[in-house]
């Protein structure tokens, strides 16, 4: 029999014991810390999941710029999972598409301050796409959630 090769898996910040049912940041061994996100999340419980979700408001208008609807589109996923009796940590995933990837790189520092603002310092696994455009043609931002509340 082989010994397996390549990286341990840390979990982080959990054990296999914790009880206190908060995701669990798993983060290979000899790998990079991410800044800003999570490699890999492990949780249990029920799933609460999100569409695409822009930044337009309850009257269906968008907000003015890149900036101005990440944070909003951040705020209805907040309000979103409150819906499903979830809470910022319990998310486990994002998945952001944008329309420009310039526009995202060029206001990381801002981002990052709402993004805290809104979800704390919970960094769940996430990933970043460069899309041709949105369904709605004003957008420039859309991002989908999933969290898991624990049992």
């Amino acid at each position: 029999m082989s010994t397996p090769k390549g990286p341990t898996l840390a979990v982080l910040p959990g054990s296999k014991n914790d009880t206190s049912g908060a995701a669990q940041i798993l983060q290979p061994s000899g790998w990079p810390a991410p800044k800003g996100y999570a490699n890999g999340m492990a949780a249990d419980g029920r799933i609460v999941v999100t569409g695409g979700v822009i930044g337009w408001n309850s009257e269906g208008h968008l907000a003015d710029g890149f900036v101005a609807q990440v944070r909003q589109t951040l705020g209805n996923i907040a309000a979103i999972l409150a819906e499903g009796d979830a809470r910022p940590e319990h998310l486990v995933r994002l998945t952001w598409y944008v329309v420009d990837m310039e526009e995202y790189l060029t206001n990381l520092k801002e981002l990052g301050q709402i993004y805290r603002e809104t979800f704390g310092a919970h960094y769940p696994a996430m990933a970043l796409v460069q899309v041709v455009r949105l369904v709605e043609k004003a957008a420039r931002v859309e991002i989908e959630a999933t969290a898991v509340v624990p049992r």
